[in-house]
């Protein structure tokens, strides 16, 4: 393209990031998997805009200034020529000669997000959306609020698998999950895998084996894409494959079936009031299964926002549930929940209040590394398929928030409780009240953990016996 007399070679996109380019929605993600070419359909989609539309207003954001300076700041400056552009390094801003900015910035923690109170941008750039909650990325698309009804009003993100904004960009952009209001036809998700980064796989081809030899569940989300799986998940083995929601093999989420008088029932609780309160009711069997059959989740449209409902709330739906669903009515449950419950230091319990709802508790063993363990036994598949630990379809609560949990980064047997947890918790003081021992695992073939096997891929059977060969004896 041409800017007045100079001439700017931008590169050639390839497919995938041609359609990036083209995509006029109001909010377009891009991305899905490492080496996608994501940071530069960016940089080119901002400095393309910059020039179409003189005097408009680009913000690029990212997590933190020195990854705004490698990807960014430095790589776009090297594309232009410095005839048509002054760049401020002290405000972090790169003003074209036709009245065009990109502002540079970053958000690292919720304090930053006071620096963009008074923002106005016509297109912001959210670069690996992922890194940013849900809350931080509404706050900063708020600031897309250009005055000048001539310029694009646009929002465009790019995006991996994991991180702590995992489950909003997936629930948007490759669920296509929306809340009343949010308009489906202003969403646009355009997957990209590094196979479709020609560029980088020829001039990096050591890249893409790179991803080729991560294991298994990292090659799925960094090589191929895949949301169901990424880097730091703490429920790695959850489960949710609609086809087998009937035979229950390999999967965690199932069809409902009739709670009959053979199930052993239970509730259990963890309490949240400006974040939210967690109910679920239990069916164990009499092989020790446990089936979440119902459940009762305090959160507003907002994910991790309560309802703040008071406990005498709380407690009056938990009864009238108990008193009239079909599963549940005339049915001895026993309960289960966080010890805290029982302080009684600012007056009537959390506890009290339950028992005068007619809703009783005994208090859960409230060890998390213990809780945790117990969890991840009974979500384990045996080698047939079938795991102690199941989800009807209609707990739409533990369903959400189980995969989005993630590893904490400084207790390493521990989640991040910065998630949305509430729903793992109470599920940990349930299974802390039915502990069971681990699955033996039946010892799989011992040549699949070989060299030959895990790094020269050969199959077993192409291996050949060494030759015999005869002793040579020399007589003389």
């Amino acid at each position: 393209m041409s800017a007045g007399a100079a001439v700017i070679d931008l590169g050639t996109p390839s497919e995938r990031q041609r359609l990036f380019l083209a995509d006029h929605h109001r909010y377009v993600a891009f991305g899905g998997a490492r080496g996608g070419g994501k940071s530069w359909a960016v940089r080119v989609k901002a400095i393309l805009l910059a020039m179409q539309y003189p005097g408009i207003k680009l913000m690029i954001m990212r997590r933190s200034y020195p990854e705004l300076i490698a990807n960014h700041i430095k790589p776009i400056r090297a594309m232009l020529p410095t005839a048509i552009y002054r760049y401020n390094d002290s405000k972090k801003e790169l003003t074209f000669t036709n009245g065009s900015e990109i502002l540079f910035r970053y958000c690292s923690n919720d304090r930053d997000l006071d620096n963009y109170q008074g923002t106005e941008t016509d297109v912001l750039f959210v670069d690996e959306a992922t890194q940013f909650t849900e809350e931080q990325f509404k706050i900063l698309n708020a600031c897309v609020r250009g005055v000048s009804g001539d310029f694009p009003k646009r929002t465009y993100l790019t995006c991996n698998p994991g991180g702590v904004g995992h489950a909003w960009v997936k629930r948007l952009f490759v669920d296509r999950d929306y809340l009343d209001d949010e308009t489906p036809e202003d969403y646009s998700f355009i997957q990209s895998l590094v196979t479709d980064n020609k560029a980088l796989m020829e001039s990096q081809p050591e890249y893409i084996r790179a991803l080729e030899a991560l294991p298994p569940r990292l090659r799925r989300a960094w090589l191929e894409g895949d949301w169901d799986i990424f880097e730091g998940q703490f429920f790695e083995e959850f489960q949710n494959i609609p086809e087998h929601y009937i035979d229950r093999k390999w999967t965690h989420v199932i069809e409902p079936f009739e709670i009959t008088g053979d199930y052993k029932l239970y509730r259990s609780f963890d309490w949240g009031y400006s974040r939210p309160f967690s109910v679920g009711w239990w069916a164990v069997d009499g092989e020790g299964v446990a089936y979440r059959i119902l459940e009762l989740y305090g959160c507003t449209d907002e994910p991790n926002t309560g309802v703040k409902w008071t406990p005498q709330q709380v407690f009056e739906r938990v009864h009238e549930i108990e008193t009239t669903h079909r599963w549940l009515k005339g049915r001895h449950i026993l309960g289960v929940a966080d010890p805290a419950i029982w302080d009684a230091q600012r007056g009537e319990s959390i506890a009290e209040i339950a028992g005068r709802c007619g809703v009783r508790f005994t208090p859960g063993d409230n060890s998390r590394n213990a809780g945790w363990m117990q969890m991840h036994y009974r979500l384990a598949f045996d080698h047939n398929g079938y795991a102690m630990m199941y989800v009807f379809k209609n707990c739409k609560a533990f369903i959400r928030t189980i995969p989005t949990l993630m590893y904490d980064d400084y207790r390493p047997e521990d989640l991040d409780t910065d998630g949305e947890d509430h729903v793992a918790d109470e599920c940990r003081y349930f299974a802390m009240s039915r502990p069971i021992a681990p699955r033996k695992v039946e010892k799989g073939d011992p040549y699949a953990s070989t060299p030959t096997a895990m790094f020269l891929d050969i199959p077993k059977e192409d291996i050949l016996p060494a030759p015999h060969i005869e002793t040579v004896r020399v007589i003389g």
